[in-house]
């Protein structure tokens, strides 16, 4: 039976002091000292402001010394489609040739179509057990052979069918992708995913991640006469992420 299913994120593993590693990096092109007592030196102290200067100056490369690793479920093969267009990540897909969905498959509504209503949801589903059923005859027709039989069967299978996948990104494609699918103008499920990723990755590495996300945040809206015209909003929404994380990390050093 088909059934509904929710986006869920999780960050999985990240570079050990991912930001001490980029400076490592940096420093290491302008400095004659070896790495082991450079690497000490920086581990000395904390590297905020140093990032802060890299991010400046556009030294950029060296923000391909850390990486972050998600365990995303609950999304829809129409995201995954987006998602493999940012070719500098790695992508583990759960795969529909050799998972059977024979006792169904999980689907994503969209908020648009939930928002007209139970009789409009409720369509929705039976369109999704529709194709559920169709799924199911092929496989039948096709002898239930396993993958033999998931590989031809699955062609009748929605875009809406969820997928679940591992994703690893250096930080440097990573506030790319912040600032494309953060957007406004981005597709509202992809912008869902970067919004949990973004957040994850700022309570991990808050040097490297303050300013990440549409390009509003840092600078003229790219989009032209396409301006969602928030900017304003967006920057006021973003301030007020960063109190509440300072707050936070305020109380939990006073526990």
């Amino acid at each position: 039976m088909a059934e509904k299913r929710e986006m869920k994120v999780e960050l999985i593993r990240h570079t050990l002091m991912p930001e001490e590693t980029i400076a490592l990096g940096a420093k290491l092109c302008y400095s004659k000292t070896v790495i082991g007592d450079l690497k000490n030196r920086i581990e000395e102290k904390d590297q905020e402001a140093f990032i802060g200067r890299l991010l400046g100056m556009g030294h950029e490369s060296v923000f391909e010394h850390a990486s972050f690793t998600f365990g995303i479920e609950g999304v829809s093969r129409v995201l995954l489609a987006q998602l493999t267009r940012h070719r500098l990540a790695s992508f583990s897909v759960q795969s529909q040739r050799y998972v059977s969905y024979d006792k169904g498959f999980g689907y994503i509504i969209p908020p648009k179509i939930a928002a007209l209503g139970p009789e409009a949801e409720a369509e929705y589903h039976r369109q999704m057990e529709q194709m559920q059923a169709w799924y199911n005859e092929w496989q039948e027709k096709l002898g239930k052979q396993g993958e033999g039989s998931n590989e031809d069967a699955r062609f009748v299978l929605p875009n809406a069918c969820e997928t679940r996948i591992l994703m690893t990104m250096n930080v440097r494609e990573l506030r790319h992708f912040f600032s494309l699918r953060m957007c406004s103008r981005a597709q509202w499920e992809i912008r869902e995913m970067a919004t949990r990723m973004h957040r994850l990755c700022l309570e991990a590495a808050p040097a490297l991640f303050a300013d990440a996300g549409p390009a509003c945040l840092r600078g003229k809206c790219p989009e032209g006469e396409k301006s969602c015209g928030r900017m304003n909003e967006i920057r006021a929404e973003r301030e007020k992420l960063m109190a509440a994380l300072r707050q936070e990390a305020e109380a939990g050093r006073g526990k």
